[in-house]
């Protein structure tokens, strides 16, 4: 049987907290039994939510901890107050020491990034660490990034998040050669910032052999299935996340108003209700929740901070899935390749030059 994976939960992070994580731990080990937890956090407030749930109680153990990292603290503040002692430390710890393959938590990303990155550290060449998610379209899915780990961006991050991106793109869609496309105002290479153009004829004229660069994209083409891989800076990314997901339960709220307000409307809806099933999961963004930290040594996953249960379950599933396709062997893999690509062509400075 194969080795189990160990995932590390902050219980305490998010919305709600232990009313989520918890139960939302033991939808993701229903779908996946050979799931080992542990959880950090108040163990007076997490203890009750595991009685009821004795699957999870077998496969769970947990670490008590007083210290929680608030929703409005600052990273730094973070750090301050939460720094060996918090659940979402001690979380991420985990990884470090090689006591859980993953750490998911729906804390406070800017805190969680920090934590991240002053306790795993970056992988060589990877100036700044993204936040990597998957966006839905007519096509399948596409790898998105980065979705809000930090703000703006020059053209050597571009490049280091299309070749993180490409990366996970092969794990997830089995893909030799994914193709990438850079987030712009239009399509035309004298639009947009300087960085992204920048960006745009390095990618083009280094002609890497593991991406397929496709050029600049729109993001009315996001939807669409445009590209494999979606790469824009973080600002800018986390505002078209935010909007998609809005314009979802926008789309599926209206539908529900409109299928309530005539009887012909909900006959309609009886008659057509498996179509209109299938739409609102299309359109679930909780089936898209769970963000991972790429360019980590270590798989860190940053969930919705006012998901429910379902939405927690898919972040935990991005983290068991990351391990199970080994994505930082072949994140570091890529690296590796692109960095001698560069050499062989006489360039020096790596991807984040």
């Amino acid at each position: 049987m194969a080795q189990k994976v160990r995932i590390a939960l902050d219980a305490m992070g998010g919305d709600f907290g232990p009313a989520v994580v918890i139960p939302g731990a033991d939808i993701a080990l229903e779908r996946h039994p050979d799931t080992e937890f542990v959880l950090f956090g108040d163990e007076a407030a997490i203890r009750p939510l595991m009685k009821q749930r004795p699957r999870l109680t077998a496969a769970a153990r947990v670490v008590h901890t007083d210290v929680v990292v608030r929703m409005e603290d600052k990273p730094s503040q973070a750090l301050r107050r939460g720094r060996w002692k918090s659940s979402m430390w001690l979380a991420i710890d985990a990884v470090k020491k090689g006591e859980a393959d993953a750490a998911v938590s729906a804390g406070n990303t800017g805190a969680l990034m920090a934590m991240a990155k002053f306790n795993l550290h970056t992988m060589p060449g990877i100036g700044r660490p993204a936040i990597a998610g998957l966006w839905p379209t007519l096509k399948g899915d596409s790898v998105m990034l980065d979705m809000g780990a930090s703000i703006g961006a020059d053209a050597g991050h571009l490049v280091d998040l299309a070749v993180m991106g490409s990366a996970m793109a092969r794990v997830l869609f089995d893909v030799v050669r994914p193709t990438v496309g850079l987030l712009n105002i239009g399509v035309e290479e004298v639009k947009g910032l300087e960085s992204v153009r920048e960006a745009g004829k390095f990618l083009r004229e280094a002609d890497l052999k593991f991406l397929d660069y496709i050029g600049f994209i729109e993001a009315d083409a996001i939807g669409q299935g445009a590209a494999d891989v979606i790469v824009t800076e973080g600002f800018a990314g986390n505002i078209a996340i935010k909007t998609a997901e809005g314009t979802a339960r926008q789309i599926t709220d209206l539908l529900r108003g409109a299928m309530a307000r005539t009887w012909r409307a909900k006959l309609g809806y009886l008659l057509a209700r498996e179509a209109f099933r299938m739409l609102r999961d299309k359109l679930d963004p909780r089936k898209a929740n769970g963000g991972v930290f790429l360019g980590l040594n270590g798989i860190v996953i940053k969930s919705h901070g006012g998901t429910d249960p379902e939405g927690f379950a898919a972040a935990v599933d991005v983290g068991y899935d990351m391990v199970r396709y080994e994505l930082l062997n072949k994140i570091r893999d890529t690296l590796l390749r692109h960095a001698r690509e560069e050499a062989e062509a006489g360039k020096m400075g790596g991807v984040a030059s």
